[in-house]
């Protein structure tokens, strides 16, 4: 099968930062963000790392990153609703939305939170046993977002006026909602529920130890279980690292860092089984011949490629530079006119 152009790039950042001076580990994320957007980027995506330091509190992020941008997208990928409170994440993920111009792509995950039993009382001292991590945590989100009641309840009060769903609303906000799911069942699932489908370097070894394989299969049966099929909306997201530009000392550590993460993509690991992406490092003619090898990248035409979490800003100047002057015309993506 001929790879489909790829229509969207995008990029994805964790946003550590210093405990003991976070302001400019942020500042370096807003900074990234910006930079993005002139160099055409079509989406910025930042990941949550509760309890750690990075971006805890992505929409917060996301809101000032609105204020510095007009035009690129802003995601998360992905938000585990272990965490939230769906009714509170959809005021939220609108006010935001709103602010943005309606440029906010929310995605999320459900399970419990990580190391749920050393932060449960902490979240949820009170319901920690009664909590429901199902699926029906991201309906409830889907619905209030969606702008379906929230309460019996509207009217006016007093000098009060109450409404009975969530506000602000914003109307085309439920059609950019993402789901980051890393089985068949997650992608079959989000595919039922018409949400778009982020798909990440790790996935489940359910049917196969083939990563690309298991993967492919994700993509098809979430467009096989989709009402729009063939052109429901896929973002792959692979750890990728152009060297175009980079130094002989940025080249060293950028190989250095994929090789230590190699080992984990011989076999699935844990109780989960769960499998890893090789990170992709090189010239972004390498970079390109090898996307365009993998059967999972050939059907979709969007893209978030993940930012190696632990390099310094110059290193993600040159990494978004490279693969916005070169990577991404490689892979037959034009840039927008910023």
């Amino acid at each position: 099968m001929t790879a489909r152009p790829l229509r969207k790039l995008g990029f994805l950042s964790i946003g550590l930062f210093d405990p003991a001076d976070p302001r400019t580990g942020l500042e370096s994320t807003l900074e990234i963000i910006e930079l993005g957007e002139r160099l055409g980027f079509d989406s910025a995506w930042v990941r949550h790392r509760h309890l750690q330091y990075g971006i805890s509190s992505p929409l917060t992020v996301l809101a000032a990153a609105s204020q510095r941008t007009r035009r690129i997208e802003l995601g998360t990928a992905v938000t585990p609703l272990g965490w939230e409170n769906p009714l509170r994440l959809a005021e939220d993920l609108a006010t935001v939305d709103v602010l943005s111009g309606g440029r906010l792509n929310p995605g999320v995950s459900v399970g419990p939170p990580m190391h749920y039993d050393n932060v449960k009382q902490a979240l949820y001292p009170n319901t920690a046993d009664r909590e429901d991590f199902s699926h029906e945590r991201v309906r409830r989100l889907l619905a209030l977002v969606g702008g379906e009641p929230a309460t019996d309840f509207s009217g006016v009060e007093g000098f009060e006026v109450f409404s009975d769903r969530v506000q602000p609303h914003s109307p085309g906000l439920r059609s950019r909602m993402w789901y980051g799911g890393g089985s068949l069942r997650s992608a079959r699932w989000a595919g039922e529920q018409g949400m778009n489908f982020l798909t990440s370097s790790v996935v489940k070894a359910e049917e196969s130890e083939d990563f690309t394989e298991v993967q492919l299969s994700h993509i098809r049966a979430f467009r096989g279980n989709h009402p729009d099929g063939e052109r429901a909306r896929v973002c792959q997201g692979l750890v990728v690292i152009p060297t175009d530009s980079a130094s002989p000392r940025q080249r060293a550590k950028y190989r250095e860092y994929a090789a230590a993460r190699t080992p984990r993509t011989a076999t699935p690991q844990g109780p989960a089984r769960l499998m890893f992406a090789r990170d992709l490092v090189g010239s972004s003619a390498e970079v390109a011949e090898r996307l365009h090898a993998d059967a999972a990248f050939r059907e979709v035409d969007e893209v978030a490629f993940a930012l190696p979490f632990t390099f310094e800003h110059a290193d993600y100047e040159q990494i978004l530079t490279d693969m916005a002057t070169r990577l991404g015309p490689a892979l037959g993506w034009q840039q927008v006119d910023t």
